[in-house]
This record gives structure tokens, sequence and C-alpha cells, in this order.
């Protein structure tokens, strides 16, 4: 199980990052919406001194990028704890349960012991 569950970990992994990649393309090519809000005159200050110090060429660009980095993060994080919860509740069913090892995980541990003996 274990090479097994690590591949399906990195496939899981790349695929999420694919699909995460294959999102980012998408919006920035289709930059068709607007979101307006409202915010105090030091908020604002201190978003265009940071946009200033960040390096970003515009306003516009630094506040969609802090706020598509936050979001991105927030998104991953609850998507790990989802994916988490579900690993262990798998885990758990398959130590647990009732089920006994198929013939070729049988004959592989019988190997294995064999090996063992003879270091």
């Amino acid at each position: 199980m274990g090479s097994f569950f690590w591949k399906l970990l990195f496939v899981r992994h790349f695929y999420v990052h694919l699909c995460q990649n294959e999102y980012s393309m998408e919006i920035q090519s289709n930059k068709t919406e607007r979101i307006e809000i409202r915010i105090s005159s030091y908020d604002k200050q201190i978003f265009q001194k940071a946009q200033k110090l960040s390096g970003d060429k515009t306003f516009s660009s630094f506040i969609v990028r802090i706020l598509k980095e936050q979001a991105e993060e927030i998104v991953s994080r609850k998507e790990r704890i989802i994916v988490s919860q579900r690993d262990r509740e798998r885990f758990f069913e398959a130590v647990f349960s009732d089920a006994h090892p198929n013939q070729n995980l049988t004959e592989a541990a019988e190997r294995f012991k064999s090996k063992s003996k003879e270091l």
C-alpha cells in the first residue's frame, strides 16, 4: 500500500496543481467582470503604498494579485482538510474492516517472511 499510496497522492497533487494553473490561465484571459468595493481612505492609502512597494505596475493588478493569492490559499487549505478527512476515513476503514488479504498479498507476505528469515 505504501508505494501505491504515495503515487496516488502525487497524482492527485499534480492534478490539483494542473487544474489550478488551467483555471488561473482561463481567468487571466477572460477579464470581463468587475468588482466594486467601498473602503476607508486609510485602507486605500495603505493599499496604494503596498502596491508601490510591491512593484506591481497598477493598483488593480496589485489588488487582484493579493486577493487571488489569499482566495487560492483559503480554497487550498479547505480542500486539504476535506481530502485528509476522506483519506483518514478510508485508512481506518481499511485497517479496521473485516476484509481479508487477497492471494497476491498473502503470497507477497510469505515471500517477505522467508527472505527476512534468511537475513
